[in-house]
Parts: structure tokens; sequence; C-alpha cells
């Protein structure tokens, strides 16, 4: 292991006690530590930065911005140390700061993927995907949250998935609806009959019985969209996996307006469902949709009309 290798572990060590979970970065960081090693040479400058962010030259701006400003950190860190290694500046890579905008899924959006990924080849790779699906659509959890959970995680009995190691560090109990809880009983007998002795803890299988990765899953994702005949509605809207995160949120706010709810007193049961640090950043998906954004507007306005 070379010396840079070595004060990579010290800083992901670091970061991680401080509640960081950083596998991202320890994937990409162990990549521009490799590629630092394949150029000899064992300091950190901004050329190198640069050239190895840019890669490949394809990539959208916003990509190489991100993966500069994880050498950045490390980069910060490496300096302290010796003040020989360069600190890229920040802004070194113009990219714009729009924010994507999400794309909300119809009902109709979300059966025509779940019948897409029906069709990929073997039978537990597409009743896998499939359950991933509705799993995302039915609870808005993060994909690697639904990769994460084991199979002790599902209590059947009460119908509640516990998601442990989240983003902040929290668990949380998540009640299913009832279709959500049959649909992973049915894919446990599926997984059970063609695959009895796994390789993995995980309620969630790949063809060989291993846990699944998100990279796969993404690839697999956007592979079977155009089977799907999903088509993005903008330049800026284009359908990912983690809208369905989206769209069970924005769903969920739309109902309880449409029904006249307290919005604000169960805004933060939403944040808990959906595992956000605080309800502000809850509050993002007032803007994912016209049509919600119309009733918040409808329901301030009555509120200032009442005289009460």
């Amino acid at each position: 292991m070379s010396a840079l290798h070595r004060r990579l572990q010290e800083y992901l060590a670091v970061r991680r006690a401080m509640g960081f979970k950083m596998e991202r970065h320890e994937k990409l960081l162990t990549q521009f530590t490799d590629y630092l090693a394949a150029h000899r040479t064992s300091t950190l400058t901004i050329e190198h930065a640069l050239a190895w962010a840019t890669l490949p030259s394809s990539s959208d701006p916003r990509w190489w911005a991100a993966r500069l400003s994880m050498v950045r950190g490390f980069a910060v860190h490496l300096h302290a140390l010796d003040p020989a290694h360069q600190v890229p500046p920040s802004g070194l890579i113009p990219h714009g700061s729009r924010r994507t905008v999400p794309h909300l899924y119809t009902g109709q959006e979300i059966n025509a993927l779940i019948r897409a990924v029906g069709q990929l080849s073997f039978p537990l790779r597409a009743g896998t995907c499939q359950t991933l699906i509705r799993l995302l659509a039915s609870t808005g959890m993060r994909v690697g949250e639904a990769i994460r959970l084991d199979c002790e995680d599902l209590d059947d009995k009460l119908g509640v998935l516990t998601v442990r190691g989240t983003k902040f560090g929290k668990s949380r109990q998540l009640p299913l609806h009832p279709t959500t809880s049959a649909g992973l009983q049915e894919y446990l007998r599926l997984r059970d009959r063609l695959l009895p002795q796994p390789h993995t803890s995980a309620l969630l299988l790949s063809t060989r019985g291993f846990r699944l990765r998100c990279e796969r899953v993404w690839d697999t994702f956007h592979r079977v969209l155009g089977q799907a005949e999903l088509t993005p509605r903008s330049p800026a809207s284009t359908p990912r996996i983690h809208d369905l995160r989206h769209t069970f949120a924005v769903t969920t706010l739309l109902d309880w307006y449409r029904d006249r709810a307290d919005v604000q007193a169960m805004l933060p049961r939403l944040s808990t469902y959906l595992g956000h640090a605080d309800p502000k950043y809850t509050y993002w998906y007032l803007s994912a949709a016209p049509e919600l954004l119309a009733l918040a507007a409808d329901r301030l306005d009555a509120h200032q009309e009442d005289p009460r």
C-alpha cells in the first residue's frame, strides 16, 4: 500500500468518525490514488486532480465537479499534513447551479416500468427488480436503503420495515401498505424457491445470490426506460430511479391538500418517514409539482381570508 493510500484510509476514518458514510468517496478516491500511483507521483497537484476529475471526457460537467469536490476534501486533509500537496480551488470546473427537476411518475408509468423489468432475463432478476421498484414507489425509500435491507428488517406480522444505517446515521421504521407487504411475501417465496441458500442476508438478491449493487441497479433502470417508453418531459427532467422517491413525497402531499388535512402539522411525519434530518428538506417537494404549489397557494389564500 502506497503512502497516499494509507493517507486516504486515515482521511476516510476521520470523516466516518464524524458521521459521514463515505462509501462513494472511498470508491472514487481510491480510483484517484490509483491514478496518481500509475503516474508515479506521491504528491497531489491541481493538474493531476483536474485531469482525473474530467474523465471521461464525455461526462456531464456536474459529474466532473462532483469528482473534483471529493478530491478537494482529501487534498485539504493532505495539505494540513504536508504543504507540498495542492488544494484545487473551488469553482475550478464551471457546472452551473441548476437543480435537477424531478420526473414525477404517473401510475401508468410506474406500471410500465414494472412490466419492462418483468421481461428481464432470469426470473429472480426480474422479480427482484419488480419488487425494488414497487418498494421505492410505495415507501419513498432511497435506493441505497432498499439495497441494504436484510431479511430480518421485515416484520411480516406487523407489516413494518426497519431501515438501518440511513443517510444521516439514524434508523427508522416504515409501516407498509397491505399490498406492499403482500408483494414482499410473494417475492420471498419466489427467491426461496429459486435460490434457497443465498450468499447474503440481504432481502433483495442478485441472480447469483448476493446483495445488489447500486451501479448495476442504475444501469438496469436506464436500459429499461426505452422499453417502458418513458421519455423526458424536458431536458432538465430525465426520468431517474430516485424520482420514485420524489413522486411518493409529492403524491402524499397532494393527497393531504386535497383532503384538507393540516399539512403544516403532518409534514414532520413525512420527514420522519422519508428519513430527512429536518422538515425543511421536505419543503423542497412543494416546488416539484405546479399542482402542489397551486393547492398550497389556495390554502394560504383561504387562511388569509378567514376572519377568525
